[in-house]
């Protein structure tokens, strides 16, 4: 019988030198927010990181000027996905809900598509949710930080809000998305708390567990404002 030959095996394409400028970059990045999340902003040098990925600290400096520009672009690397997400998901429940949307589906479709991200999306998520719960709670960062990314996401969610609760006052709607992602900052941060007190029955990581509850919670919460009380 004939002997069939076989192709060689193809040889892996060399990356062009903008597409290896592009992998080292995602590299720091990758191994910045692994440290930032652990040891936060002033916990990490340029040189840890350059000790992470291997690389001489010089080269960390090509791409970022500083510490704070390599913080900043970590953050916004993911940032800009959950904001799109999000976006996404608020505009097709409002469209689905037709004008009739209830505090439940407003902040199932902001909550839940965020947390999805951290069940299905790997430590690198999870990094960035232990990073975006730090960042929060820095009186000299956060705030500029959260507006810089999330603003535009929040507001639109106030506005399914509106809809949902047109009787509730607007300042209560404001207060509610307040208890709500301080409740999301403290469970991203995954700080073991649950685990003790629960003696092991709940899990700071299970995020699907925070699903599953958040929303329906948090809910009930915005429906106990009232036009009658201050």
């Amino acid at each position: 019988m004939p002997v069939t030959s076989r192709p060689p095996f193809a040889k892996p394409r060399r990356l062009s030198r903008a597409e290896q400028r592009e992998e080292t970059r995602e590299q720091i990045l990758d191994a910045a927010e692994h440290l930032f999340s652990r040891r936060g902003l002033y916990g990490v040098t340029m040189r840890d990181v350059a000790e992470a990925v291997g690389v001489h600290t010089t080269l960390v400096h090509y791409y970022f000027d500083d510490k704070r520009a390599l913080f900043d672009a970590v953050f916004a690397r993911r940032a800009a996905v959950t904001s799109r997400l999000r976006m996404d998901a608020l505009e097709r429940y409002e469209r689905e809900a037709a004008g009739k949307p209830t505090l439940k589906g407003a902040l199932s479709a902001f909550l839940d598509t965020d947390l999805d991200l951290y069940i299905n999306g790997g430590e690198g998520w999870r990094n960035y949710a232990a990073l975006v719960a730090q960042a929060s709670n820095m009186p000299e960062l956060g705030a500029e930080l959260m507006d810089k990314h999330f603003d535009p996401v929040v507001h639109k969610l106030i506005d399914v809000l509106k809809q949902a609760a047109p009787g509730h006052r607007e300042e209560d709607l404001y207060w509610g998305y307040h208890f709500v992602t301080g409740a999301l900052m403290l469970t991203l941060a995954r700080t073991g708390r649950i685990d003790r007190l629960s003696d092991g029955l709940c899990r700071s990581d299970d995020f699907a567990a925070v699903k599953a509850r958040m929303a329906g919670f948090m809910a009930q919460g915005f429906a106990s404002f009232s036009d009658d009380e201050p």
